[in-house]
């Protein structure tokens, strides 16, 4: 099946239609998926084709109640079960992975779509002391996709889809100084950035990792308006950010950024990585518009999708975290 020729702009509830056949029956997890977010509008466009269970993950089981019911009115017969996820504390990453991998009626997760992050926030730090960014887009993230891999990988046609972002743009993984000194140094774009970079190695690493036994991506779902930059006065940060951008030699600090899509644009490259028949050969690769990321054309910066930097950051990443994973 051909990528979709507008993979800019084609709709991922439309995109998710010429894949029914393969949504349908399919066990997912889903995180972040609070209302107006990628994830909500990801599992709604899914929902219409009936998968056998639709696992919701977020921090509040409670919050997770509307999007039950916004299911139910697609399909009354799909199977929810509720999550509760914290992201700022590994220890409780690792608790909400152990309740999947508990759970008997769950033998396998056939899609795992990683939505949940946070993006431009004021400084911060998680529970186990790191830079906030860092900490829940990234460390909880490779915590809680490690753990439950084991159950991910007894389906017949696993994958692991973990978003990215082409803010990573704004910053490569700082090995000298990943907390910016406590505060000190901070950037909350340099750290969103560190942040995404780190999710984009994370999937190169897993990708070559696993082979042929799972397909891990990591994607750019595009620039969309929704809750995650809520809180961000735009008007204010964009002189930083293009300052940063300038520093960088950043193409956006003269072309500016690309055109604004909408939310069902923006799932369409998670919707193609997730039931896409033809990505086996691209397992690790970076996604987007519906295609392998073009360098010429989309923004894939070196240090996002070195195989080297991608060992380095699993090596340093098990060392910060005290815990290791083999698969």
């Amino acid at each position: 099946m051909a990528p979709p020729a507008n993979g800019s702009s084609i709709s991922g509830h439309d995109l998710a239609a010429t894949y029914a056949d393969r949504i349908r029956g399919k066990i997912v997890l889903v995180t972040g998926t609070s209302q107006g977010s990628l994830g909500e509008e990801y599992c709604l466009a899914i929902a219409k084709f009936e998968p056998k269970l639709l696992i919701l993950a977020g921090r509040s089981v409670d919050k997770l109640k509307y999007m039950a019911e916004a299911i139910g009115k697609i399909d009354s017969k799909v199977a929810i079960k509720p999550l509760e996820l914290d992201l700022d504390s590994l220890s409780a990453v690792k608790k909400a992975a152990e309740t999947v991998n508990s759970w008997a009626d769950v033998p396998y997760i056939d899609v795992f779509c990683h939505n949940a992050a946070i993006m431009g926030t004021t400084h911060a730090i998680t529970a186990d002391g790191f830079e906030r960014q860092l900490g829940v887009n990234y460390m909880a993230t490779w915590v809680f996709t490690n753990t439950i891999l084991p159950k991910i990988l007894k389906s017949q046609d696993p994958r692991v889809v973990l978003l990215g972002s082409d803010g990573h743009r704004w910053g490569p993984i700082r090995w000298h100084d990943h907390n910016f000194k406590g505060g000190e140094t901070y950037n909350r774009w340099h750290a969103y950035g560190q942040s995404k970079t780190a999710v984009h190695l994370y999937a190169l690493y897993l990708g070559k990792l696993l082979g042929q036994r799972a397909q891990v991506f990591g994607l750019d779902p595009g620039v969309i308006i929704t809750p995650l930059g809520g809180h961000v006065d735009w008007a204010g940060e964009f002189g930083d950010i293009n300052r940063i951008d300038f520093e960088l030699g950043n193409d956006e600090a003269v072309n500016g950024w690309p055109k604004y899509r909408s939310k069902e644009a923006g799932i369409a490259t998670s919707i193609y990585a997730s039931f896409d028949p033809d990505l086996s050969e691209h397992t690790g690769a970076y996604l987007a518009d519906c295609q392998v990321a073009n360098p010429y054309v989309h923004t894939v910066r070196p240090w996002a999708s070195s195989e080297v930097e991608a060992n380095k950051l699993w090596k340093w990443t098990e060392e910060l975290t005290n815990m290791k994973f083999s698969f």
